[in-house]
């Protein structure tokens, strides 16, 4: 099983905190880090944009990054929500253990 960090943006506290809770309360990640705001610039529509933003990183299976984007995807606010996978390639077993533990559904 291979673990997974998946990362996005949200616009405010509140939508990363239900998002957070909707991932973990469904099994899709074990762990969700809500992180401090942040600045971020970028490119859009031709205009160059700034927005505060709320970083998101999911701990979860590369299994469930299906289920992860279609749910990031029904509870964003954004048109395109950036959505990044980034493959963890190192770390204590015993935390792979347990996310592989808490990611997985009893009803399967």
């Amino acid at each position: 099983m291979e673990a997974i960090l998946v990362i996005t943006n949200l616009p405010d506290r509140e939508a990363a905190q239900r998002l957070a809770g909707r991932l973990v309360e469904e099994r899709l990640a074990a762990c969700v880090n809500i992180l401090a705001p942040c600045e971020s610039v970028y490119r859009w529509q031709g205009r160059i944009e700034s927005a505060q933003e709320i970083t998101l990183l999911i701990k979860t299976l590369r299994a469930h990054y299906g289920k992860v984007e279609k749910t990031i995807r029904q509870c964003h606010p954004y048109e395109l929500p950036e959505i990044i996978a980034v493959p963890i390639t190192a770390g204590l077993p015993a935390y792979f253990e347990w996310l592989a533990a808490e990611t997985i559904n009893p009803e399967e």
